[in-house]
């Protein structure tokens, strides 16, 4: 049997890939068993590492709940504020003047070329050096603008790529029928492009929450991953184990996101509004390389205003 992308495996080709399914199972159980021992051996999978987690519920009143909310409200501060200048960026970089243009793409490739970090650290020093921002919460200011300031360049792509993803009938179609360049883009080409956007905004999302982190680490931002610091420092040495717990939290907070998200992404793909498309990350870059910049994908889909 053969699809359009590969030969299905024969009966050779299916007891090699069984094969190889057990050798990988074998190698990763030994490789967890090793990680096991050495941790067992350090002492790290003692009880009384793992217990206060449990037992005591000072760990999370004081330590886990608080950094958790920190790196929710710092996330959500610059979700909300990355996302609309996102996207007016990204629609800018598609206008026809050419003063808005060229300094909507100047914005979006500075920004974009910058590690977040060094966005970070340089927000920071403003702050200290020409405002009154108070020390305990010019952290948050410096994390969630440096955060808004790289990810609203990213999600200026990602609008950018969304829109010219759509066939360039539901442009041409638009125009046919006399609506202008403002109400082709409101009514027409982003209630498309949001659906096939979608995927690649959740991670863009996502790449938010975990970046928060960076502002424990280098301004003092009492969120979660810095709780790994001060945990083992009032229980006796147990970062393993606070690690894990830390990771269950991000990883538990990053599928709420994406469930939240796959259950928008299924209404919108349900309406008469979306194309059926999707976006993925490779996508953005490619759409972003030199010949792609105003041309839109080929199609002759029919525009619905």
């Amino acid at each position: 049997m053969t699809s359009v992308l590969y030969d299905a495996p024969g009966p050779r080709a299916k007891r090699r890939n069984i094969l190889y399914t057990i050798v990988f199972l074998v190698v990763l159980g030994f490789a967890i068993w090793w990680a096991l021992s050495v941790m067992a051996e350090k002492g790290q999978l003692a009880s009384e590492k793992w217990s206060p987690f449990v037992t005591d519920s000072q760990v999370w009143t004081t330590f886990l709940l608080p950094g958790l909310w920190l790196t929710v409200k710092a996330a959500a501060f610059a979700i909300v504020i990355a996302l609309p200048l996102g996207a007016l960026l990204g629609i800018g970089r598609l206008s026809d003047h050419r003063w808005v243009r060229v300094p909507a793409g100047l914005v979006v490739e500075f920004f974009r070329a910058i590690p977040v970090l060094i966005l970070m650290v340089f927000a920071s020093a403003i702050f200290v050096q020409y405002t009154d921002i108070e020390s305990e919460i010019r952290p948050m200011y410096a994390v969630v603008t440096g955060l808004v300031l790289y990810n609203a360049s990213v999600i200026a792509e990602i609008v950018r790529a969304g829109i010219l993803s759509l066939p360039s009938g539901q442009t041409d179609a638009a125009k046919a029928i006399g609506m202008r360049k403002g109400q082709t883009m409101s009514h027409v080409l982003l209630p498309q492009a949001v659906t096939a956007m979608l995927p690649a905004l959740v991670s863009q999302v996502v790449v938010i929450v975990k970046d928060t982190a960076i502002g424990g680490a280098l301004l003092g931002l009492a969120e979660l991953m810095s709780q790994a610091r001060t945990i083992p420092a009032n229980y006796g040495a147990n970062t393993i184990a606070s690690l894990t717990v830390i990771a269950l939290l991000y990883i538990a907070l990053n599928f709420l996101l994406t469930s939240v998200a796959s259950w928008l992404e299924g209404r919108a793909r349900r309406s008469k509004k979306g194309t059926g498309a999707v976006l993925a990350a490779d996508d953005v870059e490619e759409l972003n390389a030199p010949g792609h910049a105003t041309d839109h994908a080929p199609g002759g889909a029919v525009a619905k205003p």
